[in-house]
């Protein structure tokens, strides 16, 4: 998988892609991530990306010049590209499982008071991570890729994927490690069995139990 994230801050990405699964999923060759500035493209000869909206209103509007030229020069016909924006729709687990299969994906993080509608035609899809304001797109960003680049092939253990929270719509289940005592909290006799299949329904028990109490919505879900 290739990735181009189009921002105006390029070393805010500096340890998200040079720490821990991510680190480890580059230098395999699983995915190639590459940072890109788009205030190179801008035509301005100070390199200005940004300017007041028509109509008045408060704080500056990305210009669509720059963001154009830069996925023009970028875009293939794998490329998918994602318009991080509050008014896109609600990132989910599904979605991140429909990412990786994709060959390319060309983020765009946008800034200020927000970006000229026109930018809009340029995106493939619009992703939020939740009804909350952010300074920008760049820790949305890093938050999908994530979520996308550990799922590809070989990056984590196939077990480990297949058993988190929110597949089939449910939470995880409560996990515990030694002592199996500690400070008078124990660790439930179950666990400590050995028989597989009791700690196995134990375990779904706890996802549905602690869904029902955390995130009812999850159970509310047609798909």
């Amino acid at each position: 998988m290739k990735i181009d994230i189009l921002t105006l801050f390029p070393s805010m990405f500096d340890g998200f892609l040079n720490e821990s699964i991510i680190k480890r999923a580059i230098e395999m060759g699983k995915v190639v991530v590459k940072i890109h500035n788009f205030r190179d493209y801008s035509t301005d000869p100070h390199q200005k990306v940004d300017d007041y909206g028509f109509g008045g209103g408060p704080g500056m509007v990305l210009m669509p010049q720059p963001l154009f030229d830069a996925v023009a020069d970028l875009r293939t016909p794998d490329s998918k590209v994602i318009l991080l924006t509050p008014q896109g729709e609600t990132y989910k687990q599904e979605k991140a499982y429909t990412l990786k299969e994709e060959k390319h994906l060309i983020f765009i993080c946008g800034h200020y008071e927000g970006f000229d509608e026109r930018i809009r035609s340029l995106a493939d899809m619009e992703i939020s991570i939740g009804d909350f304001v952010l300074t920008g797109g760049e820790i949305p960003a890093m938050a999908i890729c994530d979520s996308v680049i550990r799922l590809l092939d070989g990056v984590i253990a196939d077990d480990s994927s297949n058993e988190e929270s929110f597949n089939d719509n449910l939470l995880d289940y409560p996990v515990y490690t030694r002592p199996a005592d500690f400070r008078g909290m124990k660790v439930p006799d179950v666990l400590l069995s050995g028989h597989h299949e009791n700690i196995r329904k134990w375990r779904l028990e706890e996802q549905i139990k602690r869904t029902k109490e955390r995130r009812p919505d999850l159970l509310e879900r047609d798909d």
